[in-house]
């Protein structure tokens, strides 16, 4: 019988890291929709620009996030905090934060691994093991299907500020800007949120609900990769032409509608690997939480777009359903709901939607106006509804039984509606926590980029497009030949070459 058993519990494992993976491999998918989205809603000139930065961001964040990233944010994960007294009623048992589905998060010796948090005051601020994934072992399927999947949500961080800073960053900055986001800020968020850190014990520290709730990062991800992306739009400045003395703006349009809306649909599609694979499980109570994760973000999604295509079309400048502001709206819509998914009933899954896709039209307008240049909405969909999509939790959680036990608090996650206020304070706090921090740390960053010359391209380049000076050859050719600078070979038709001597 018990080894009955243990076939079962070792078939459950298996399941869930197959789970994991499989949902890792959608969201790395999403890549491409990032790349369709921000190339078709730039100019043709900066093509070749916008699409390798799409590309690289993934494999300098790969090998940053390896290196140190996954280390600061999961570091102390698998670290057991005492028990506590939460109230003079309630009391809450020893606790670690590293996620049971994925099987043991011991090595052969039965040493606890990831278990070396950065403590101050008792809670966790930084992860402290496993850089390199040293010490992790090739046997430790869980952890290493873990570390896929958490890097690819780190690339969707990272890949954000390169829609808003796109059309005028050096490609040097670019770089710069894609190890800050992987080795450093977004790992900090991500262990105050996931890793065991402060802001998901403020249930067991301070009575707050059960701590900051955020299933598949609105905050995390999301809200951090905007901050970033609004940090980086003010440092850089706006584009060339983009504002006028008298402070009106000037509408550019991209180059290719067809590709930003292919792009949304791709997004949309790798969201059903980004909510319901947060589960980090398909067996009993986690598949119940991946299919309402799945079902709410359709319909966060679908009520997005609905909002802002009604909301240009009867308040727009145009009076039109504007086709860049309806892609924005849904992708809004999908940001809202990814911390809530799984906490929430479908009404309230519609409605974070279509507020979302109203609050996208409305931040649009706010930033033109505060003269903040983000050639492809990527602070309105990502900062403004990330802030959204955390407040949502303590607003709309209801009490779900199968959310229970949710950072070591045994009653379920449960917002104002269900009248727990302790909980929307926690969802604050970390709203607040990442504006300021992940806000205030970015934008000295890239003052100390522009500072030394590796932000912004000269202006003779940005008006020519960055094809050319930053990457050496165009996106777009007619006829497959192109003259480059003199010393270099240009293509000719039928791939041979000749100097430009």
């Amino acid at each position: 019988m018990e080894e009955l058993t243990a076939n079962v519990n070792a078939l459950t494992v298996n399941a869930n890291i197959l789970w994991v993976i499989l949902a890792g491999f959608l969201v790395f998918f999403m890549q491409a929709g990032f790349a369709l989205v921000e190339t078709g809603f730039t100019r043709a000139k900066n093509v070749a620009h916008t699409m390798l930065m799409n590309m690289m961001v993934f494999c300098i964040g790969a090998i940053g996030y390896w290196i140190c990233g996954f280390a600061f944010q999961f570091g102390g994960v698998n670290y057991t905090y005492p028990a506590t007294a939460i109230s003079s009623t309630q009391a809450s048992p020893e606790w670690a934060f590293s996620p049971i589905t994925l099987g043991s998060w011991t090595d052969a010796a039965g040493n606890a691994l990831l278990a070396s948090p950065l403590l101050i005051g008792g809670n966790g601020f930084l992860g402290l093991s496993g850089f390199f994934m040293q010490g992790i072992g090739q046997s430790a399927a869980g952890i290493l299907a873990f570390f896929l999947f958490q890097m690819v949500f780190m690339d969707t961080a990272a890949t954000i500020p390169t829609g808003s800073t796109a059309e005028r960053i050096k490609f040097i900055g670019f770089v710069a800007m894609s190890l800050w986001v992987s080795m450093f800020i977004y790992p900090l968020i991500g262990n105050w949120v996931w890793g065991g850190g402060w802001l998901a014990n403020l249930g067991r520290s301070a009575g707050l609900g059960n701590g900051a709730v955020d299933f598949a990062g609105s905050g995390v991800v999301h809200m951090t990769g905007g901050a970033v992306a609004l940090a980086g739009a003010i440092a850089i400045g706006p584009r060339l032409g983009k504002f006028n003395k008298d402070g009106s703006a000037n509408t550019i349009l991209g180059h290719n509608v067809p590709m930003g809306i292919l792009g949304t649909i791709i997004l949309f599609f790798g969201w059903f690997g980004f909510n319901p694979g947060s589960s980090l499980g398909i067996q009993g109570a986690f598949m119940n939480l991946a299919a309402l994760a799945a079902v709410n973000t359709l319909l966060a999604g679908a009520a997005g777009g609905i909002s802002a295509m009604t909301y240009s079309w009867l308040f727009g400048p145009s009076k039109k359903p504007d086709p860049a502001m309806s892609v924005n709206g849904i992708l809004a819509g999908l940001v809202a709901v990814t911390a809530p998914c799984a906490f929430i009933d479908g009404w309230a899954a519609v409605v974070i939607g279509l507020v979302g896709g109203v609050l996208v039209c409305l931040a649009t307008a706010w930033l033109e106006k505060a003269k903040i240049d983000d050639p492809v909405g990527a602070v309105p969909v990502h900062f403004v509804n990330g802030i959204w999509g955390v407040l949502a939790v303590g607003i709309f959680a209801n009490g779900n039984p199968d959310t229970a036990a949710w950072n070591g608090i045994d009653t379920p996650v449960s917002g104002l509606i269900a009248g727990n206020f302790g909980q929307f304070a926690a969802q604050a706090l970390e709203a607040v926590s990442v504006a300021v921090v992940v806000g205030g740390l970015s934008y000295v960053f890239f003052r100390v980029l522009n500072g030394a010359n590796l932000l912004r391209v000269s202006p003779e380049h940005e008006l020519a497009g960055l094809d050319l000076p930053e990457m050496g050859m165009p996106g777009y050719h007619g006829d497959g030949a192109y003259i480059p600078e003199a010393g270099s070979s240009r293509v000719l038709p039928g791939g041979s070459t000749a100097s430009a001597d």
